[in-house]
């Protein structure tokens, strides 16, 4: 059955471990609710892991963000397109497998020194700088930003501009005239970062896609720039969320975080249950109808749009016995943090690095480390659809 009173979303979490208890309601009395979004908008909101996933392999849904009925949660555009986010067949498939070669395992992994390399330089300036400590500005935004750099093939000389603009986005306190400006200068940074590269390609991930399209005689300059966007916001805010909860996690659960610091290979479990147990991307599976379409007993109409609750997807008992506790040795990989389907995030190898490498190194090199302050007076926040930290105090 649907629910009749429309729900208003976002919801503050008031456990910093759980979903909101309005979520896990939905699930278990409403799977398939309507909700109402600060845009004023009205969508189903689908909570059960069985019914997201059906929705988000029909091709009856659309990812197009243009189309009318899309789920909105504000009046104000992104002032640049999501690339490969908003696309459906038959122009996803090709621009998708464009990019694909990029994120594999292999190519990923090549990373790995690099990658290790920025977390020790943090790591280096977190123990000589005071205590306590914030994490998140020492630890959890820098580490995404400067891989991300690397990805991208930004010079090393422009990467404090790069992590400054990246962080400002991500920081709490500044103004939304402070946020703008910062978006507009990482725009224009970006759009020069292009036209560098169209002129002399690197063997980065942005140069090997300039040289593809330079090959195939259809260089399209604004498409870059969106994809170079995409992969910014796409694997910064949620990466730097992961990492300062994940710490969060396994300092308040101890007995879990001696086990990886005994045997490092039972890491990549750690990671798999951190990201199925927090699920930060809470909404981050919106369609819209393109025709009538039952799911789960209900029927959705053409134009009417559709959020897929991950959260409550990732705690569903018909698929994780025992789903709200945190257990490493779960062992299930098929979670819907970084969604399903077709659209399923292309970076998901790259953030499962990150989340090793960081969580490894830093409890092998500060074993002592603690959080100053209780969890439940962390500043926790529920920014649109991103759960995650505003800071993270700590001391060793």
């Amino acid at each position: 059955m649907a629910s009749t009173e429309p729900v208003a979303l976002p919801l503050t979490r008031q456990c910093p471990y759980a979903p909101p208890p309005e979520h896990l309601r939905l699930r278990d009395e409403h799977p398939i609710a309507r909700v109402r979004l600060p845009s004023g908008m009205t969508v189903w909101a689908l909570t059960r892991h069985e019914d997201i996933r059906a929705m988000l392999t029909d091709p009856r849904f659309s990812s197009d963000r243009n189309r009318p009925g899309f789920p909105a949660f504000t009046h104000d555009p992104v002032p640049v397109s999501l690339s490969l986010l908003g696309m459906d067949p038959p122009e996803h498939g090709p621009a998708r497998r464009a990019v694909m070669g990029e994120f594999t395992l292999k190519r990923i992994t090549a990373l790995r020194p690099r990658i290790q390399q920025i977390v020790d330089d943090r790591v280096d300036a977190l123990l000589a700088g005071p205590r306590p400590a914030d994490l998140v500005q020492a630890l959890s935004l820098p580490v995404p930003s400067l891989v991300t750099c690397e990805l991208l093939g930004v010079p090393y000389a422009e990467h404090d501009f790069f992590q400054s603009r990246s962080a400002t986005l991500l920081s709490r306190g500044v103004s939304v005239q402070q946020i703008q400006q910062a978006l507009q200068d990482l725009l224009s940074y970006l759009d020069r970062l292009i036209t560098a590269k169209e002129q002399a390609p690197t063997d980065d991930l942005l140069g090997r896609q300039v040289r593809r399209q330079q090959e195939q005689g259809t260089v399209d300059h604004e498409a870059l720039v969106s994809l170079a966007f995409l992969l910014l916001v796409a694997g910064h805010e949620t990466t730097a969320n992961m990492i300062s909860l994940g710490v969060l996690a396994l300092v308040d659960h101890p007995e879990d975080l001696a086990v990886i610091r005994r045997d490092p290979s039972r890491t990549p479990d750690a990671v798999e249950e951190l990201l199925r147990w927090f699920t930060i991307a809470e909404l981050g599976t919106s369609r819209v109808a393109l025709e009538d379409v039952e799911i789960g007993g209900v029927l959705i109409r053409a134009g009417e749009g559709v959020l897929g609750l991950s959260n409550t997807a990732n705690r569903d008992p018909e698929v994780f016995a025992d789903p709200d506790s945190f257990d490493i040795d779960r062992g299930g990989r098929h979670h819907l943090a970084f969604g399903y389907g077709p659209h399923q995030c292309l970076g998901q190898n790259l953030a499962r690095l990150e989340l090793q490498i960081v969580l490894d190194t830093l409890f092998r090199r500060i074993p002592r480390l603690r959080c100053t302050v209780p969890v439940d007076e962390l500043p926790f926040k529920n920014d649109a659809d991103i759960y995650g930290l505003h800071e993270l105090p700590v001391t060793w």
